[in-house]
C-alpha cells in the first residue's frame, strides 16, 4: 500500500479529508495545550525571573541547578569557536538568504509606502510610519535547528528600523548548533535568550527582572508558542498564530513525478502535522507520484516523521478540471502554493489564496525556506483567507496627525463635529468643539 494515498476530492474520502485537513488549527490550539500555556503564562507574569529558571529547568533541560537566569543569556562572542564546524558553503548560503531578503524586504519600503502629508483647505493630514521600539522573535528548536528563521525574522526586522532586537530559541538548540550560532552573529545580535515555547512567549510579553518587555512578538513556534502567542495578543502586538506547515501542489501531467514527490516529502519531514497535497485532474500522475514517494521515502533520515505526515494528512485530491483545483485551492487557503505544468502556470492568476505562491517546476518550496528573498514565516492552516506573511509592515505602526490651523476650517469642523456629537448625546464633546467657533485660537 502506498504511503501516499489517491483520492477523488468529490467523494466522501475526499470531502473527508478536506474537513479534516481545514480543521488543522484545531489541533494547534486544543483545550489541554491552552490550559497548560494559560499556567505557564500566568507563572511567568507573576514570578519573573524565578518562574522563567523554573521554565526553562522544566522544559528546556537547562541543567543548573544553581544557576540564575543570566546563565541563559546567549551572547554570541566574535570568533565563537564553533564557527570553524560551519563548512564554507553553509556561510555562502547564510550570505545568499540575508542578501536576498534584505534586497526583498528593501523593496517593501517603497511599495509599502513612507507615510504622506497633505494639506487641504488650511488643514494637513498626515500618516506617519514609524518602526516599533523593542521585538521579540522566537526561532524554534526541538525536532531541528532553523538558522533560516533567524534571518526570515531578523532581517525584515532590521530592514523596518527596528532599535532593539531580542531573540529567544531553546538553549540546548544554540548551543549544539553552531551554523544557528554563526548566523545570529552576522546578523548581529546581541541579545539572545536560551529559553522555549510558552515561557519564552510570556517573558517577552511580560517581561521580568532581566527580559524586559517587548512590543511585538514574531516567529513560528510549536503548540505551547501558538497558545502562548494566542494568550498575550493585545498586550503585545503578535504576527500571527502558526500551525503546522504545509504545502498544496497544483499539477498537470507534464509535472515530472520525481520532483513533485521530493517535494511533498520535503514538506511532511517538518512534522507528523505537516500538510502535503497534490492536486491534479490526470490519474496518471497521481499514480506515477505515489510511487515515486514510495522510492524516496526510506532513503529520507526523517522518514519516520515523514510517514506519519503523510498518513495523517498527505494525499493526491483528484479533481475534474482545472475550476476545481482552483475552487480547493481557495478552499485549503494554504501556507505555500507550487504551480507546475504549462496548463497550470498559464492559467496562475486564478490562484490567489495562499500565503506563498511558487510557479513553475523550477521552483520548488524549498528556495522560499531558504534563499529566495520572502519571508518562510507565513499564515498556515487556511488563515491565508485573511493572513499575510511577515513582512517590514510586521515591525512598523502608522500614527496619524491632524493640524488644523486656519480659523475657517476650524469652523467648518466644529460646527460638524457638534452636530454629530449632539446626536450621539455627547454634550461635552460638542462643547469642546463649538469652543474652536470663538475667538480664542492662537
Amino acid at each position: 500500500m502506498s504511503a501516499l494515498r489517491i483520492v477523488r476530492a468529490e467523494m466522501p474520502g475526499g470531502r473527508r479529508l478536506r474537513r479534516r485537513i481545514a480543521g488543522r488549527l484545531a489541533t494547534v490550539l486544543d483545550l489541554k495545550v491552552e490550559r497548560g500555556t494559560r499556567r505557564i503564562v500566568a507563572a511567568i507574569r507573576k514570578g519573573g525571573d524565578a518562574a522563567l529558571l523554573d521554565a526553562a529547568r522544566a522544559y528546556d533541560g537547562f541543567a543548573g541547578a544553581a544557576g540564575t537566569l543570566q546563565d541563559l543569556r546567549l551572547a554570541p562572542l566574535a570568533g565563537d569557536r564553533g564557527w570553524p564546524n560551519v563548512a564554507p558553503g553553509v556561510c555562502a548560503a547564510v550570505e545568499l538568504a540575508i542578501a536576498n531578503v534584505e534586497a526583498f524586504h528593501r523593496l517593501q519600503l517603497t511599495a509599502a509606502g513612507e507615510g504622506f502629508a497633505v494639506e487641504r483647505s488650511g488643514v494637513t493630514l498626515a500618516e506617519i510610519v514609524r518602526p516599533l521600539a523593542r521585538v521579540g522573535l522566537y526561532v524554534p528548536g526541538g525536532r531541528a535547528s532553523y538558522p533560516s528563521t533567524a534571518i526570515m525574522t531578523v532581517v525584515p526586522a532590521q530592514v523596518a528600523g527596528v532599535a532593539e532586537i531580542a531573540v529567544a530559541t531553546p538553549a540546548r538548540t544554540y548551543l549544539e548548533q553552531p551554523v544557528l550560532r554563526y548566523t545570529l552573529a552576522r546578523l548581529g545580535v546581541g541579545e539572545i535568550w536560551g529559553v522555549g515555547g510558552a515561557h519564552a512567549v510570556a517573558a517577552f510579553a511580560y517581561g521580568t527582572e532581566s527580559v524586559r518587555r517587548v512590543d511585538a512578538i514574531a516567529g513560528p513556534g510549536n503548540a505551547w508558542v501558538t497558545a502562548a502567542k494566542r494568550q498575550v495578543a493585545g498586550v503585545v502586538a503578535i504576527d500571527g498564530l502558526m500551525g503546522p506547515s504545509e504545502v498544496v501542489i497544483v499539477a498537470g501531467e507534464d509535472a515530472d513525478p520525481e520532483w513533485i514527490a521530493a517535494d511533498l516529502l520535503a514538506q511532511a519531514e517538518h512534522d507528523p502535522r505537516a500538510a502535503a497535497l497534490l492536486v491534479t485532474t490526470s490519474r496518471r500522475l497521481a499514480r506515477r507520484v505515489a510511487a515515486a514517494v514510495d522510492r524516496q521515502l526510506p532513503e529520507l533520515a526523517t522518514a519516520e516523521t515523514a510517514r506519519a505526515s503523510l498518513k495523517a494528512y498527505g494525499a493526491v485530491l483528484v479533481v475534474a478540471d482545472l475550476d476545481a483545483a482552483a475552487d480547493l485551492v481557495a478552499e485549503i487557503a494554504p501556507e505555500h502554493l507550487q504551480l507546475v505544468g504549462a496548463q497550470i502556470e498559464a492559467a496562475s492568476e486564478r490562484f490567489v489564496t495562499a500565503g506563498a505562491i511558487f510557479v513553475g517546476a523550477r521552483t520548488p518550496e524549498v528556495f522560499g525556506d531558504y534563499v529566495a528573498g520572502p519571508s518562510h514565516v507565513l499564515p498556515t492552516c487556511g488563515t491565508a483567507r485573511f493572513a499575510s506573511g511577515l513582512s517590514i509592515e510586521t515591525f512598523r505602526r502608522r500614527t496619524h496627525r491632524i493640524e488644523v490651523r486656519d480659523a475657517a476650517a476650524a469652523a467648518r469642523f466644529a460646527t460638524a463635529s457638534a452636530a454629530l456629537a449632539a446626536a450621539e448625546g455627547l454634550p461635552a464633546h460638542a462643547a469642546a468643539a463649538t469652543a474652536r467657533l470663538g475667538g480664542g485660537a492662537r
